[in-house]
């Protein structure tokens, strides 16, 4: 195979043998992905389009704003430690229900590359993916904000505690989970079975994630939808979804763990 026909391959991948759904099953299906994305990321999504068109409205320019990820949710510390924990837990349920539902269907972890079979392959996949992803992606929310098209995003305003760099640790893993099992595993496994091409089915997975992040503004929503089409592509064509999981973890966990230790210290995090 010629480096051509790898490039073809990559761009235009034909979709893996298999009748697609029809009749009651199809009809099925699609309503299955409207109703669980109506009730978690796609209403994510909405949510952060009406927080961007909010900010727009406002006389304080996108890059004058600031974003919080993680923020105090109690003026209690252990009532915040329960409601992080909280949070992180909802999301792990989102992740569960999606897989929950592929097994259901017939389907189960290994369909998806949640397996067991290639530790070393998947966490090697995860190491490069985080570098694929982190140092562009950087570069692009820091033109971003200077060309005033997002806001100063926030990783972590939690309150130094003991249990600060723990529940981020948690709350990196619980996005990842989330959003790579839904995203990129349950969506893209499903719109396979509904006879969506793989290009299609891709720009669709990756607009769903730029939607959900556009509370951080244009630079947000682009970054994420450049990373949904690599992270998609790399499960259309492997059919691993660890290092998916494994490098959006490490991305979220240098960015929450990093900005609480380093508050004050760059410029763009307040002290």
């Amino acid at each position: 195979m010629t480096a051509g026909d790898v490039w073809r391959d990559w761009v235009r991948p034909a979709r893996p043998d298999g009748a697609p759904l029809g009749g009651r099953d199809r009809r099925l299906l699609r309503t299955e992905l409207v109703v669980v994305f109506a009730v978690t990321l796609g209403l994510s999504g909405v949510r952060s389009l009406i927080s961007l068109l909010d900010a727009l409205a406002s006389p304080v320019p996108l890059d004058q704003r600031t974003t919080a990820i993680d923020q105090a949710l109690a003026r209690n510390p252990w009532a915040d430690l329960a409601a992080q924990l909280a949070g992180s837990f909802a999301l792990v349920a989102w992740g569960a229900l999606g897989l929950y539902l592929l097994v259901r269907a017939g389907s189960g972890p290994r369909d998806i590359g949640l397996d067991g079979r290639h530790p070393g392959r998947d966490a090697l996949g995860a190491l490069g993916l985080t570098a694929l992803i982190g140092i562009p992606g950087l570069g692009l929310y820091l033109a971003a904000r200077a060309l005033g098209l997002n806001t100063t995003v926030i990783p972590s305003m939690l309150d130094d505690h003991w249990w600060t760099v723990p529940v981020l640790i948690v709350s990196a893993c619980a996005n990842a989970w989330a959003e790579e099992v839904l995203v990129v595993g349950y969506l893209l496994h499903g719109l396979r079975r509904l006879g969506v091409s793989e290009n299609r089915a891709l720009a669709i997975s990756a607009v769903l994630r730029g939607s959900y992040h556009l509370y951080q503004g244009f630079g947000g929503g682009l970054g994420n939808l450049l990373m949904g089409l690599v992270f998609g592509r790399v499960w259309q064509r492997t059919g691993r979804l660890w290092p998916l999981v494994g490098a959006h973890a490490l991305l979220d966990v240098i960015a929450f763990v990093g900005s609480a230790l380093l508050r004050g210290a760059l410029p763009f995090l307040p002290a």
